[in-house]
């Protein structure tokens, strides 16, 4: 990596530091700010466009914004391990162009995917609303809600809206209440934020993939070196598998990475072209 880094191993090139350093002052303000009881997450994080909570500037805003400790690590060490041969590579200038546009991009892809599961879930919705009855009920919620069933079924309103419901299940009222749970659920849905700069780190890992396609990389537990270009076909599979699958419990924008090395593609062809 030495003379892929040019300024040794240890060299930070200056939008990757600017960026690692702003990076950090945003985690630690959000954290600062928390003791005052300010949740600056609700403006800065990215929400669903039919969310209350959605501003357009959070499509640049929400690369700065981190869940925890853990997150904003894993994206910085990235950051820092890829972006820094890519920056030397492509340039200071065109190198800032490319985080944003796969961030953006990758922000962009994955409000296409949510897009298309709400409004799925929205037109299931409108067919239960004109026949609405206990078994149709639990079976909209688990079909339709499958990620997040498990959590639901342990929420004690639901337990005993769905009991009084399946004694009665002529009951307008309890029609009603079963209508109103399930807006409430997919209001909840659209807000909910989606934060970090992965998505731009997927992208850097894959113009490092592509400009480096034969440097052999090691990691900790595969017991001989992968070249970047399999790792990066390896972990967008990975990837692409994790999002179509949607498994309960992941709160992962898998679709998001996806779209920031899918933009991240597009780009380099069309600067190659452009030579």
């Amino acid at each position: 990596m030495q003379n892929i880094l040019g300024g040794g191993k240890f060299y930070i090139p200056p939008i990757v530091k600017n960026l690692l350093i702003i990076n950090a002052l945003f985690f630690l303000g959000s954290l600062a700010l928390e003791e005052f009881d300010i949740d600056v997450g609700k403006f800065l994080s990215l929400y669903y466009f039919e969310s209350s909570f959605f501003r357009p500037y959070q499509y640049i805003t929400h690369m700065f914004m981190h869940g925890n400790f853990q997150h904003i690590l894993f994206n910085m060490f990235g950051l820092w391990m890829f972006g820094s041969a890519v920056e030397q590579t492509l340039g200071s200038k065109k190198f800032i162009i490319y985080f944003f546009i796969t961030g953006i991009g990758a922000a962009l892809l994955h409000t296409l995917i949510l897009h298309y599961r709400i409004s799925s879930v929205q037109e299931a919705f409108l067919a239960f609303q004109n026949t609405p009855s206990p078994e149709y009920f639990k079976i909209f919620m688990q079909d339709n809600f499958s990620q997040y069933f498990e959590i639901i079924s342990r929420d004690d309103y639901f337990k005993s809206l769905f009991s009084e419901y399946a004694k009665y299940p002529d009951n307008p009222q309890l029609a009603q209440g079963a209508i109103n749970f399930i807006d409430s659920i997919i209001g909840q849905i659209m807000d909910i934020p989606t934060v970090g700069a992965s998505g731009a780190i997927f992208g850097i890992v894959l113009a490092f993939g592509m400009l480096f396609p034969n440097a052999k990389m090691f990691f900790i537990f595969v017991p001989f070196p992968i070249k970047a270009k399999y790792f990066v076909i390896i972990y967008g599979i990975i990837e692409l598998y994790e999002g179509v699958m949607n498994q309960p419990g992941d709160n992962v924008a898998h679709f998001a990475h996806l779209g920031g090395m899918l933009f991240g593609f597009l780009l380099l062809k069309y600067w190659k072209t452009k030579n």
